[in-house]
């Protein structure tokens, strides 16, 4: 039986990394767009297992192009998002749009069996922000234009290979005080890259008619409480000051200049909304694919590149233990 191929775009960041893994392992094959295949074609090819992987370099603009590899394809999976614009057509309306709007035509035009698009949890909430705006948009305009879409919203996304957790324990290794936004009271969900990867997979194999699914993990923590927890594991203290707002919309404005911003002034608005289920729509956990793995046992894993002695740290090693174990043989 001839393996069923999947058309992914978006597949060289973190949730495609975990995806690639998946749906190969599950004797799915692969079809993976990058805009440069040279600098990132390896990295994907050694997701996947062999034979079941083509890579593709086109950019998203590329319309005819792109066309071509919806002949062949059963299902297409979007994971292409950005948390800033850029200049060159990187804008919200390009790439949470105009984009996905293209292939949900493209869905209906090839008579695609299923396609996942992966959202943003909070995008009804957050009417004055253009990321959420944007977001919204593309959902309804593939949802016009290919029923059977599911759209999955996931809170913050985590794991080894992420922009979050990595990237905080990183700026409170260096930074002796630390911005609280909106007094870091901003709820959160996070779910594990795993775990919703999973959630694509089971989506893809069975079906699903539920359009749109909100996907969290197993607890709600504040970013406050985030931070604590990242503290904490990489054995550190530092001072978490809440930042008045009018003082965190000026930093937004000088952080939003640099290359990769540490802040914007559109994410200082999403700060304001939490980052859980709305209610409205089901959950993960409502379709029977609850998330299993909490945020501290999963970083804990590798936050030790972050403590004293990074990869050689003594807790990551047991060495304590060890010690413990040769004074108690002499």
């Amino acid at each position: 039986m001839k393996a069923k191929n999947c058309l992914i775009f978006g597949g060289s960041g973190q949730i495609g990394s975990f995806l690639i893994r998946k749906l190969t392992k599950n004797n799915l094959r692969v079809t993976v767009v990058t805009r440069n295949i040279h600098q990132k074609g390896l990295k994907i090819k050694t997701q996947a297992n062999a034979g079941y992987i083509d890579i593709v370099e086109a950019n998203i603009f590329e319309e005819k192009k792109i066309e071509k590899l919806f002949i062949e394809a059963d299902y297409c999976i979007n994971l292409i998002g950005i948390l800033f614009e850029k200049r060159r057509g990187n804008t919200f309306k390009n790439i949470h749009t105009v984009f996905p709007t293209l292939i949900a035509k493209l869905c209906r035009k090839y008579n695609l069996e299923h396609f996942v698009h992966i959202s943003a949890l909070g995008v009804n909430e957050a009417i004055d922000s253009k990321y959420a705006i944007s977001k919204l948009k593309g959902e309804k305009n593939i949802l016009d234009n290919f029923p059977r879409s599911t759209i999955l919203r996931p809170s913050v996304v985590f794991s080894s290979s992420d922009n979050f957790s990595t990237q905080f324990m990183t700026l409170l290794n260096r930074l002796p005080i630390f911005p609280l936004y909106y007094s870091g009271k901003t709820k959160f969900m996070p779910i594990h890259c795993s775990d919703l990867t999973n959630i694509i997979y089971q989506v893809i194999s069975n079906g699903s008619d539920t359009q749109i699914i909100e996907c969290v993990g197993p607890e709600i923590l504040t970013f406050k409480e985030i931070l604590e927890i990242l503290l904490n594991l990489i054995n550190k203290k530092r001072l978490l000051l809440p930042f008045p707002l009018a003082i965190a919309k000026l930093s937004a404005k000088f952080f939003q200049l640099l290359p990769k911003p540490l802040l914007t002034e559109d994410q200082l608005r999403l700060l304001k909304y939490d980052n859980i289920p709305s209610g409205k729509y089901k959950t993960n956990s409502d379709i029977g694919l609850p998330s299993k793995l909490y945020f501290k046992d999963e970083v804990k894993k590798y936050s030790y590149m972050w403590r004293d002695g990074g990869e050689f740290s003594t807790e990551k090693y047991g060495f304590e233990d060890i010690k413990k174990k040769k004074l108690e043989f002499n």
